[in-house]
């Protein structure tokens, strides 16, 4: 069985929810404190051990590129102020992984975008990361994730219990827990309505896929909201490969959502070492 060392970061999006701060910047390349919520994801993917990762990316996304490419200017400049600690952190972003970039021409869903991996995964089984997810635990959750695909050799999702009032924005799935969080899936439903969820179990966006993944979605009819989605092609996957869900371990950040986002930035900020206690001392100010 071969291992997961590829991952797909789908960023083609237009971030509309952001908007105006998206109007030039995308989405991904929002500071979550002093680092772009990408870089988050991407540090997630380098501790689950991805060696190669992909940005499937559109139109207007040179910022995120340029974010981990080498800066030169930059580095003289820190070099030259002898400012070691900040040159060594912006190196290290460009030294973190073996980055490749593909194209997707049309915004047509969330599969088509990972249709456009095809030739950068090969026959090789591969992760999914959306960027917007922030997911803060002991464990990675993609190395969770890895944990099952180790042991099983089949897809993989990550999943969470979510309101039932909220069911409606995501995939959800039902199925029968055959170990400690760990499912064995059969059947899932993009976005239903409320009254029409299998379950309260949705589907974050981490994922471990196998390549027979691909013919599915290059015949996939379009779905939900029009477009090519990737719950429609695992559910078809699932009538002839086990399918499997792994609720993980950690506090998920929804970041696509302004209040996720603010949610995120209070947490995250509260664990900081050289701020955390100043910054939770204010909060409580702030409250009385």
């Amino acid at each position: 069985m071969k291992h997961v060392k590829k991952a797909v970061f789908p960023v083609a999006g237009l971030g509309t929810r952001f908007l105006p701060a998206t109007k030039a910047s995308p989405k991904e390349m929002l500071p979550l404190i002093d680092k772009p919520l990408v870089q988050y994801v991407v540090e997630e993917a380098m501790a689950s051990g991805i060696e190669q990762v992909l940005f499937v990316t559109g139109r207007g996304k040179h910022t995120l590129e340029d974010h981990f490419d080498v800066a030169f200017e930059l580095e003289a400049l820190l070099s030259g102020k002898g400012k070691d600690t900040e040159l060594c952190q912006v190196r290290e972003i460009s030294n973190m992984v073996r980055i490749f970039y593909v194209r997707q021409k049309q915004a047509l869903g969330l599969g088509h975008a990972i249709l456009c991996a095809k030739d950068f995964v090969g026959d090789e089984p591969f992760a999914v990361l959306l960027g917007d997810d922030i997911i803060d635990g002991e464990t990675p959750c993609l190395s969770q994730l890895m944990n099952v695909y180790n042991k099983y050799g089949s897809t993989v999702l990550g999943l969470e219990h979510v309101p039932m009032e909220n069911i409606s924005s995501y995939g959800c799935v039902s199925g029968e827990e055959i170990s400690d969080s760990v499912f064995k899936v059969t059947n899932l439903v993009e976005k239903p309505k409320k009254e029409d969820a299998p379950s309260d179990l949705a589907i974050i966006g981490r994922y471990i896929l196998t390549p027979d993944i691909f013919p599915i979605l290059a015949k996939q009819s379009p779905g939900k909201g029009g477009e090519i989605q990737l719950t429609d092609a695992i559910l078809e996957l699932s009538k002839t490969d086990a399918v499997y869900g792994c609720k993980f371990e950690g506090i998920r950040h929804d970041c696509g959502d302004k209040l996720g986002f603010l949610k995120a930035t209070v947490d995250i900020a509260l664990k900081r070492e050289e701020f955390g206690k100043d910054f939770e001392k204010y909060l409580r100010e702030r409250l009385t």
